[in-house]
């Protein structure tokens, strides 16, 4: 895997574009140890269930006054039992190349990438509270049914998103949010809103992102 990982060139130093590399090589590495799939869903929950809740540790990863054979020890310390060995010898090398302040867009990137090679469209959906399983799996069919793929639902809250749910596939967004009706639907729950919004499909406008 140490020739497969470059280090970016002068032109090359986007987190994206950085993050697309390290994907590209972990997932060469982990379809040869044949469990990609685990790999990457490890790899997404280190970095969702584990950094995204311990900003030190997060902070610590990314700081260049932490040596990185002292991170590659914080990696051995608390991953070694948890993880892949695949996914564990990578963290290694991205703590050794001081790229672990990337492990997000890394992440990200070999999810993408898992997703597109297995033929499965990921759509971003962002709620005014969390889904509840089934609203998700409403959602998840009505746009399975429409684009005639497999969907992965990538979900964020927010709360400023008043009364409504906003999906997005690519640049084709299906928008749920329809502010006239907001007086009429104030004593109902946001949840109860989109759920209502979902169920009638005319409520979808579509559109493409500006």
């Amino acid at each position: 895997m140490d020739e497969q990982v470059r280090h970016e060139t002068v032109f090359d130093t986007g987190a994206e574009h950085l993050g697309r590399v390290y994907a590209e090589a972990l997932l060469a590495a982990a379809q040869k140890s044949g469990a990609a799939d685990a790999i990457v869903d490890q790899f997404e929950s280190l970095v969702s269930d584990v950094l995204d809740q311990h900003p030190t540790l997060a902070a610590a990863f990314a700081s260049p006054r932490v040596d990185p054979e002292e991170k590659q020890r914080i990696l051995d310390r608390l991953f070694a039992s948890q993880v892949h060995p695949t996914l564990l010898h990578f963290l290694k090398i991205v703590a050794r190349r001081e790229r672990l302040g990337y492990l997000k867009q890394i992440a990200a990137s070999a999810v993408a990438i898992r997703d597109e090679r297995a033929g499965r469209l990921v759509a971003e959906v962002r709620s005014a509270v969390p889904l509840s399983e089934e609203l998700r799996q409403a959602v998840r069919a009505r746009l399975a049914e429409t684009m005639g793929q497999e969907i992965v639902l990538r979900e964020t809250v927010d709360p400023q998103l008043i009364g409504g749910l906003v999906v997005r596939i690519g640049d084709t967004v299906f928008d749920s949010s329809v502010s006239n009706r907001l007086s009429r639907m104030a004593r109902k729950t946001r949840q109860t809103f989109a759920r209502q919004m979902l169920e009638n499909a005319d409520r979808f406008a579509v559109g493409t992102a500006g």
